[in-house]
Order: structure tokens, then sequence, then C-alpha cells
């Protein structure tokens, strides 16, 4: 037979310590993100009919995706985003979609499939249509992962 069977040492340790579903509210210092810069994303926007370049609205994704507002709890910082967000996707034609998703890396890809779901939350003219296109070319870039991570994320934009 065991020697300490009446031990209780094991009764002081708090179990719902490591409790994984166990909400906590982190604060990130989210009142000091304003989201992308909306002046640099539609001088590159207003660059690409004049020179024909598709880079322009490739840099122009790539500035909307660089500061995105997850850790506000502003909700009109997070409205401006999005249709900033859907501006610049609204710009670029079918055959340029591919390559600007592929131009991200796994982040982005997952930044960009969290703005595409947001959208489809709340469609607009045409907006559907277009968030479809680039919800095709971005599961193609992030598998079936990509739409794991965003739906089962904590923080959204």
């Amino acid at each position: 037979m065991s020697k300490n069977t009446v031990s209780d040492r094991f009764r002081k340790v708090d179990v719902d310590e490591y409790d994984e579903n166990k909400f906590v509210d982190e604060e990130d210092g989210g009142e000091n993100q304003l989201g992308p810069d909306e002046g640099e994303v539609d001088s590159l926007i207003r660059q690409y009919p004049f020179k024909h370049v598709a880079w322009n609205l490739m840099g122009a994704l790539q500035a909307v995706l660089k500061n995105p507002p997850i850790n506000t709890k502003n909700q009109n910082v997070k409205d401006r985003a999005e249709g900033l967000v859907l501006k610049v996707l609204s710009s670029f034609k079918s055959g340029d979609i591919e390559k600007a998703v592929q131009s991200l890396d796994k982040n982005g890809v997952d930044l960009l499939m969290k703005y595409i779901y947001k959208g489809f939350e709340k469609p607009s003219e045409n907006s559907s249509a277009v968030l479809l296109q680039w919800h095709e070319k971005a599961l193609c870039a992030g598998g079936v992962g990509s739409i794991v991570r965003v739906l089962t994320a904590r923080k959204t934009v």
C-alpha cells in the first residue's frame, strides 16, 4: 500500500488557471491604433489608372494591411479600415488578384481573409462578387488553415 495517502498538497493547485477557455481581456494598447494611412492608400489608388502599373495597387494593398486596428475597441476606426480595404480590393482587375495575393506572406493572407469575412457581414453593391474572387485566390494561397485561423481568432478587424 502507499505510505502517504492522506496528502493534500495536490489540492493547492488552481486548475482553473490552466483552463484554455478562460477568457482574459488583454489590453494591448489598442487605443493608439488608428488603422491604415488613408492618404497614402488613396494616392496609390489614384496613380493606378494613369500609370497602368499594377504594382501601385499592390503597394496600396500592402499599405492598407500594414497597420490593422486589431486591438482597438473603437468601432469607427475598424469601420473606416474595412471601407478602405474594400476600396482597394475593388480597384484590382480580376487578372491581378492572384499576383497580389501571392505577394503577401502567411500573416498577410490571414489578415486579408479577416477583412474578406468582415466584408461578407455587411455586403454593399457589387462587393460580394469582388470579395468572392479575392476569397478564391486567398484560399488557394493560405489553404483551409487560413479560414480556420480567421474564424477562431478572438481579435477581429
